[in-house]
């Protein structure tokens, strides 16, 4: 899955959201090489094809909403047990809503950010005191979204702005304390998140107009980018933001048929 190996062996790490797409990328990723790997989220199922590759003895599975109060700090305590120690948190679990934000329903934002903001300031909270007993790292699953702004995705995109702000604002607060706290940020990538706006070939062509590289991104273009942030590569690396978005945060939003007129 990665070009590089790195050496995550005797490293342990926790994966939200772990149970398919790019959650599942980043666990098999970490895995792939030589780390412990915990993942996290709502489908025991789910979790289970995401670790079953791997040996038993480097796996965990730990089945829970994040949303729920508690869960985050137990998720930490159980990979502790399990490991022994907690090196590198990946915060990927996220729920999406689109539509224009009169029609959203109290509820829907709810959850929303519950899932997109609660759940991170929880996990964060439960992970970072635990992460500077060794010089750990943070990377959240961010967003483009979180960037800048995107038709009828108000709700949502404020709650990637959040994280991208928590993630920045903790860089600064946890430097001191040997913990690095970035952030990757995805466009549009094939998940099951995203199949409902992918089902055809004409569904896909004004998101993959918007991207330079001609294509969606897949969970395995996000993988690597989290894996170098983790790893020793990126040992003065905090406090960042890196896109993997096929180009797509590069344009200024002009649409594309003004390159061939002129």
């Amino acid at each position: 899955m990665t070009a590089n190996s790195y050496p995550f062996d005797g490293k342990a790490v926790l994966v939200t959201g772990g149970g398919s797409g790019i959650g599942r990328a980043i666990a098999r990723a970490f895995a792939d090489n030589g780390a412990s790997v915990a993942v996290h989220g709502r489908r025991l199922d789910a979790l289970e094809d995401t670790v079953r590759p791997y040996p038993l003895e480097r796996t965990l599975t730990v089945p829970g909403d994040l949303v729920e109060p508690g869960a985050a700090a137990a998720a930490v305590h159980a990979v502790r047990g399990r490991f022994g120690r907690l090196d590198v948190v990946v915060s990927n679990a996220a729920a999406y809503a689109g539509g224009d934000l009169t029609d959203l329903e109290p509820d829907a934002w709810e959850r929303l950010r519950a899932t997109n903001v609660d759940a991170f300031f929880h996990l964060a909270q439960a992970a970072l005191p635990v992460l500077a007993e060794g010089g750990g790292t943070l990377v959240a699953i961010t967003s483009v979204s979180g960037l800048r702004g995107d038709w009828q995705q108000a709700a949502y995109n404020a709650t990637k702005h959040a994280v991208t702000g928590f993630v920045r604002s903790l860089a600064l607060d946890w430097g001191e304390r040997g913990v690095r706290v970035n952030a990757v940020a995805p466009a549009f990538t094939l998940t099951e998140m995203t199949a409902g706006l992918a089902s055809t070939p004409q569904q896909l062509a004004p998101f993959v107009e918007r991207i330079a590289l001609g294509r969606p991104g897949l969970p395995e273009d996000v993988a690597p980018a989290v894996l170098f942030l983790a790893s020793d590569d990126a040992a003065y690396v905090t406090g960042a933001v890196l896109t993997v978005d096929g180009g797509t945060s590069a344009s200024t939003g002009q649409p594309h048929v003004l390159a061939a007129e002129g």
